[in-house]
């Protein structure tokens, strides 16, 4: 009995400070059922490395971001997501690049990143951005060119160009992989009247100058 209080406090001990290397690595992907045994391979929670021998410089760059995307559509937005699998130097590095163009009455319709935080700069134009927390708080700004603004991980965002002219910004996430889940496409098909309300009331939304952390008045309550 005498060993049970010191065993128990060695075995706790042991789980706070153990070192990272013992607890598992954040996930790349969705899913990853374990193989039955006789098809069991070397399996990497990524991409294989090149050779030392053969990396270059332009592994390193990339012009994926260099040029607007087409506005053409019902959001009249456009997001370009640059990953490891387009951009062979974020391999391991545990990031990734977005732009995002906005027309003026554009949006970004509400969705989250579940591997990873974004921090999004605006490059030019004016937009309204917000997230709301697991407690349902809203947290929205306003921002012009220059300014910087931070998307927690895993948490519902949006933005909405609330300028005369276009918008555009870009963004580093901290995952080589970091997950797109589009609330609404998930729910509603893409030319639903649901989502054309649902944009209606993000531009009212944006409209009302909402004070930081308000849940007044949320455009996507139906």
């Amino acid at each position: 009995m005498k060993l049970v209080v010191p065993l128990c406090s060695y075995i706790l001990l042991s789980g706070i400070y153990a070192p990272k290397a013992l607890s598992d690595s954040p996930p790349l992907q969705d899913v990853c059922p374990m193989a039955p045994q006789g098809e069991r391979k070397v399996f990497m929670n990524g991409f294989l490395c090149k050779h030392p021998s053969t990396i270059l410089a332009s592994d390193f760059k990339t012009l994926l971001l260099n040029h607007a995307g087409d506005l053409n559509n019902m959001f009249q937005s456009s997001v370009n997501m640059v990953t490891a699998t387009e951009f062979p130097g974020l391999n391991t590095q545990g990031l990734a690049m977005a732009r995002t163009d906005i027309a003026p009455s554009g949006v970004v319709l509400p969705h989250s990143h579940p591997r990873a935080s974004e921090m999004m700069f605006v490059h030019g134009g004016s937009v309204a951005v917000g997230f709301f927390d697991t407690k349902g708080r809203l947290f929205q700004k306003t921002l012009g060119e220059g300014e910087v603004f931070i998307f927690p991980r895993g948490l519902v965002h949006y933005i909405i160009n609330y300028g005369f002219g276009p918008s555009t910004t870009f963004s580093v996430l901290n995952s080589q992989n970091p997950g797109v889940v589009g609330i609404t496409h998930a729910m509603f098909a893409t030319d639903s009247d649901v989502i054309e309300g649902l944009m209606a009331r993000m531009l009212k939304f944006g409209e009302m100058g909402l004070s930081d952390n308000s849940t007044a008045g949320l455009p996507w309550t139906f």
